[in-house]
């Protein structure tokens, strides 16, 4: 068996922590302990869906990293070598390893989780990120990432309890754990209720943020921004990729704006298998609500001045039109040049 030379195990708390007082921190993980891992060899969680630290929050976390180290260890699972020589994927501490970067660390410390399914490795990814944030603080499509784990059908009560309890203790060893295994909800409420009750949302507001999460990541952030509305995201939820594709390429090399109108009859084009690049830009520029421009003649009315200076008041309309008719025919055979302009 070929031992891996990049990562090594921690000798001592003391040194991983570089404190007087180490107990704050787990001697083991469940699986393999923990372990100083290069962060060139850990690659972050694939469409990870949490924005990382910024700003001043950025700035506090990197001089504490700078002044104590990483005083809680991240979470990663092992993966197969790739071509980019990643042999771990970051699970809970995507902002930990920014800021160690950033404060000059190459390397940190690491629990290492084997053979964890895809749900259970998005659920420590997305647990991680509630317990460290506000939801209520979190933009709509982080919202709706929560969300979507919570509602799937793969969704274990019992293993994300253990994932929560497990996350807690690492920040509070004096935590003792909770047994809880169902929503005390009962099961009398359905899905979205019992969602929307634990997230303090209502049903709809439920039902629309389960939506923006099947959208592409363009038009994620566009809602994000405020760009698009939960309303007008939930109908682009539905076209299909390749055609939430082409309206973010529209959207993005166009200052155009979306509205109920322009998305419903996105979706009813999509619907219809009628919506495509052209449709799609016509759509979202307005142009096809436009009118046409009408082809037939203007209607010319004759000011009643210069009516009464050549017709009677009984005059008939056939006997004006026939004046006017054999004037412009001899105004035109005097002035020939102008009837050219004039038809040109």
């Amino acid at each position: 068996m070929v031992t891996r030379p990049t990562a090594k195990k921690v000798k001592s708390l003391d040194e991983l922590l570089q404190a007087a007082e180490p107990a704050s921190m787990p001697s083991k993980s469940g699986d393999n302990g923990i372990l100083m891992i290069p962060f060139n060899k850990i690659r972050p969680y694939q469409n990870h869906p949490f924005r990382l630290y910024s700003d001043e929050r950025l700035d506090d976390l990197v001089e504490s990293i700078k002044s104590n180290g990483i005083l809680m260890p991240m979470i990663v699972r092992r993966i197969e070598s790739d071509e980019n020589g990643y042999e771990y994927e970051m699970l809970a501490g995507h902002n930990r390893m920014n800021g160690a970067k950033l404060a000059g660390l190459t390397e940190g410390p690491c629990i290492v989780k084997d053979s964890l399914s895809d749900e259970e490795a998005l659920m420590y990814v997305v647990e991680t990120n509630v317990i460290q944030r506000s939801f209520t603080d979190m933009l709509p499509s982080e919202k709706a990432a929560v969300l979507a784990l919570r509602h799937s059908k793969m969704f274990s009560q019992g293993k994300r309890n253990d994932i929560i309890n497990e996350l807690i203790r690492l920040e509070n060893p004096e935590y003792k754990g909770s047994d809880e295994t169902c929503s005390p909800l009962g099961n009398k409420l359905k899905s979205l209720d019992k969602v929307g009750i634990e997230y303090g949302l209502s049903r709809n507001t439920v039902a629309r943020l389960l939506r923006v999460d099947k959208l592409i990541a363009g038009l994620k952030h566009r809602v994000d921004c405020d760009e698009i509305s939960l309303r007008c995201a939930v109908d682009l939820s539905y076209l299909a990729d390749t055609e939430q594709e082409e309206v973010e390429k529209v959207l993005s090399e166009n200052e155009f704006k979306v509205d109920m109108k322009k998305t419903e009859m996105l979706r009813s084009y999509s619907a219809n298998s009628k919506l495509n690049e052209k449709t799609t830009y016509q759509i979202l520029s307005g142009e096809i609500n436009r009118k046409p421009k009408s082809s037939s003649a203007p209607s010319i009315k004759i000011k009643h001045k210069v009516y009464s200076k050549f017709f009677s008041p009984d005059s008939k309309t056939s006997e004006i039109e026939k004046v006017v008719e054999e004037a412009l025919e001899l105004y035109f055979q005097t002035y020939p040049d102008r009837k050219e302009a004039n038809t040109a």
